[in-house]
């Protein structure tokens, strides 16, 4: 039996859980998710209690009995209270202006390198830091994945763009004569 598919997902007030034969409907304060339903599962909402559960004991169905329910409550959570992942930039002569859908920085490159936000994500800029939120966390990982690559950190100095709990490991520079 799965460990993550067989606990059952609180769903708070104010949060409606719709299942339908192919995607499952999300509604709560913060907006609408769509999830997929998926083949070898099934959903049953009762007692503000949503309880996901295989059909059979097929290597397919044990998959994807953890990946319903953990899709599910990432929903249920992103409708209530949303996600967000925090991004610093560190470097000499580096900045970051701007909010809202489109930030703009200066990484040391000859340009200004411009980042426009995908529908449904919201980027805050306080000093130098970047933060993402949104209701859907694979859209808020993606979003901030793709910010951060735009200058990965780099080892010796640190310098680039990383997430506000990532540890960069640093090397030693040249050794000398």
């Amino acid at each position: 039996m799965s460990r993550i598919g067989k606990l059952p997902i609180d769903v708070p007030s104010g949060v409606t859980i719709t299942v339908g034969a192919d995607e499952i409907t999300v509604v709560g304060p913060k907006g609408q998710l769509v999830v997929p339903h998926l083949s070898d599962v099934t959903v049953a909402i009762e007692d503000n209690q949503a309880k996901v559960t295989r059909k059979d004991d097929e290597r397919i169905a044990r998959a994807q009995h953890g990946l319903q329910r953990a899709l599910l409550n990432n929903a249920v959570q992103g409708v209530t209270v949303g996600f967000e992942k925090t991004l610093q930039v560190n470097g000499v002569g580096f900045r970051v202006e701007g909010g809202g859908q489109e930030v703009t920085m200066a990484l040391g490159f000859s340009h200004p390198v411009k980042y426009k936000a995908p529908e449904g994500i919201q980027l805050e800029v306080n000093k130098m830091e970047i933060t993402v939120k949104g209701i859907d966390k694979q859209a808020v990982g993606q979003t901030a994945a793709e910010i951060r690559a735009l200058k990965k950190p780099e080892p010796y100095k640190g310098k680039g763009i990383k997430y506000a709990d990532e540890v960069i490991l640093r090397k030693a520079g040249k050794a000398g004569k």
